[in-house]
């Protein structure tokens, strides 16, 4: 049974730092995406991020992109999300969740992954 279990959140003035991690069990990941996405109150799941298992690569939100990286460490079965220069605006329960979108142009939307962790709060203060 796959598992997702987030930690890292908290609450961070404008313009601080936090790092998300997503420890993923319970089967091989080498063919899946892993995925972060974020839900604000009265709004929408939004994509963030998204990094492949085997090669690493990423891809990111306009909103994010410059300030967050994602990154894997394929040894631990965990993937990161530093979050820099963070805004009042990134205040959101971060969620990550892993599947195998058909393409890449599917990694944006929250459908396309099958498992899905519990979600870490993050709060930025202006």
């Amino acid at each position: 049974q796959v598992q997702l279990v987030e930690s890292g959140g908290g609450l961070v003035q404008t313009g601080g730092s936090l790092r998300l991690s997503c420890a993923a069990s319970g089967r091989t990941f080498s063919t899946y995406v892993m995925g972060w996405f974020r839900q604000a109150p009265g709004k929408e799941r939004e994509f963030v991020a998204a990094i492949t298992w085997d090669n690493g690569r990423s891809y990111y939100a306009d909103s994010v992109k410059g300030r967050f990286t994602i990154s894997r460490d394929n040894a631990k079965n965990t993937v990161y999300l530093q979050m820099n220069s963070l805004k009042p605006e990134d205040t959101a329960v971060h969620y990550c969740a892993t599947g195998r979108p058909s393409s890449d142009l599917r990694y944006r939307f929250d459908y396309a992954y099958d498992y899905w962790g519990q979600g870490t709060q993050v709060t930025v203060s202006s």
